[in-house]
């Protein structure tokens, strides 16, 4: 008995720990993603990942239980990516844009990244209508496909650090940038229309393009909602010729300086 007490007691010394490490890790993510913010390092290292990986993996290479410590590792570096969306961003980031500008390719490498969890509202209302986009709008129509659109953003109220990929046009309708302003920032994402039109030459998804796929249709819409597109934007990023990281990267930058002005502009009140 005096074994298992012995025993029980260290397990719990052990945890002890376990919390007071996870507490001082958490706190250094939060320093370190400052430190990174101060000069100038990018915050994207997805390389960083896999050289810790690597070195946790040689450790325990002959370990019996080595896959169940690499699971609870995993963990631990999902949350501590969760810490450092917070730090950054703290709030949803809204990506808006004309079809193909690259909205869900980068919603997916931030949330590799960061964690972040990911709304890609075509996919949500086409799975909570049991039909694709190009149905929607030929047996319901487009007017109940907005009105769709709109229910999804008043759904992320009172949520925060979640990546919203809109569709294209999401942004043509005050009420969802209304919407949008309540819980986070609106990233506009262009592209040239010869970019978009490769983008999207295979994809048949895409109603208001389908037979039409050519430059100066696209040129055409675009021109038609670029001032609202403008208008709502918070921050504006170009995506071509870019790698996505890249484009995060740029991201996060004015993101910061988006956050740091309003802090100047309230100190100021």
């Amino acid at each position: 008995m005096d074994k298992l007490e012995k025993l029980r007691n260290d397990l719990d010394l052990c945890d002890e720990i376990l919390i007071n490490t996870l507490r001082m890790r958490s706190q250094m993510i939060q320093e370190f993603i400052s430190c990174k913010q101060e000069l100038g390092i990018a915050a994207v290292q997805s390389e960083e990942e896999e050289r810790k990986k690597r070195n946790f993996n040689k450790k325990l290479a002959d370990y019996e239980y080595r896959d169940a410590i690499m699971g609870v590792y995993d963990s631990i570096l999902y949350y501590s990516k969760r810490i450092q969306s917070h730090e950054l961003f703290g709030f949803n980031i809204f990506l808006i844009g004309f079809m193909g500008v690259g909205k869900s390719t980068v919603a997916k490498a931030l949330k590799q990244v960061f964690a972040m969890d990911v709304i890609e509202m075509d996919q949500i209302i086409a799975e909570q209508n049991s039909m694709s986009i190009s149905e929607i709008f030929d047996l319901r129509g487009e007017q109940y496909f907005r009105d769709e659109e709109t229910n999804l953003l008043k759904s992320c109220r009172g949520k925060h650090d979640q990546i919203i990929s809109c569709g294209g046009g999401v942004a043509m309708r005050q009420v969802n940038v209304d919407e949008m302003r309540k819980s986070g920032k609106i990233v506009l994402l262009t592209a040239d229309p010869a970019t978009i039109l490769d983008r999207v030459q295979d994809s048949h998804d895409r109603p208001l393009l389908e037979n039409n796929k050519t430059v100066e249709h696209i040129t055409d819409l675009m021109e038609k909602r670029n001032p609202a597109y403008m208008a709502a934007a918070d921050i504006i990023v170009n995506t071509d010729g870019k790698d996505v990281y890249r484009i995060c990267e740029e991201i996060i930058s004015k993101v910061k300086a988006c956050k740091d002005a309003e802090s100047a502009g309230q100190a100021q009140e």
